[in-house]
């Protein structure tokens, strides 16, 4: 089953002209459902909320609060039988029109999977070669620069790695292919800001909370692939999973046993 601007339905035909097909004028969200609740649903409704506002568009009353949000995938991952789900959510601006649109009502579709969550250390990840992330007014939220992501993925593909990890055009570190990238140094969370074009992920601010509420001093900036590098541990998070990785670049990073890695490793339990 998957939901149509709130009906259940088994499949769908969407009609034409569909503006997130012509034009991508729209954005998604990945969201998990465990344990009877929507993982992250305040997190994941603030961010879309921001692209909402970024394209011009106004969220639907089945999404219009985190408490619809949540009643709303909730229903879906019911129907579908799955004490736990890998939600897709994908919003366009409905109407016609060229690149100027008509109105800031929106459509949109959800659909579901089960979830099975892959949180194994990552063996070996490079940096990217081929790509850059792209800062923009949009690269915060999810969709606008899918295809960068779907390159980078093509691209560690070709090249044999676990991972792969983006920098910015000026060299600085962005993220992961399709997570958030973190390292410790000296007992400093480190992890690139915004302005490398990386993604405002919900389990990065996550992270960065639970990181903070354990006395860790966080630095978000501006880094140069040599500071990764040099880390005393690397790790990637994203809505599924927080992973350690084991080495880039061919820098392998030795096994550490601190309280705060404790804590990350743990957040797939949490469901606030």
């Amino acid at each position: 089953m998957l939901l149509l601007n709130d009906i259940l339905l088994p499949t769908a035909t969407l009609p034409l002209p569909n503006r997130g097909l012509a034009f991508g004028d729209g954005f998604f969200e990945t969201l998990i459902f465990a344990e009877g609740r929507l993982h992250l649903a305040a997190d994941h409704h603030t961010r879309m909320q921001q692209a909402a506002a970024a394209l011009y568009l106004t969220l639907p009353a089945a999404l219009a609060t985190p408490e619809a949000l949540e009643a709303t995938l909730t229903r879906l991952a019911t129907a579908n039988q799955l004490p736990a789900a890998r939600l897709r959510l994908q919003l366009w601006r409905t109407g016609g029109g060229r690149y100027t649109p008509t109105t800031d009502a929106a459509e949109w579709l959800a659909t579901a999977e089960a979830f099975l969550p892959e949180d194994s250390a990552i063996a070996n990840a490079d940096f990217a070669v081929e790509n850059h992330s792209i800062h923009s007014p949009l690269s915060f939220c999810k969709g606008p620069q899918s295809w960068l992501y779907v390159r980078a993925a093509h691209e560690r593909q070709q090249r044999g790695l676990d991972e792969i990890i983006l920098c910015d055009a000026a060299g600085h570190v962005a993220e992961a292919g399709a997570a958030a990238i973190f390292w410790l140094k000296d007992e400093v969370l480190f992890t690139p800001s915004l302005e490398t074009g990386c993604v405002a992920g919900v389990r990065r601010a996550q992270v960065l909370r639970a990181a903070r509420a354990a006395g860790m001093e966080c630095r978000e900036g501006l880094f140069f692939r040599e500071e990764l590098l040099a880390a005393d541990a690397v790790f990637t998070a994203n809505v599924a999973a927080v992973r350690i990785v084991d080495s880039v670049a061919g820098t392998a990073y030795k096994p550490i046993h601190n309280g705060l890695i404790t804590i990350l490793m743990n957040l797939g339990q949490a469901t606030e």
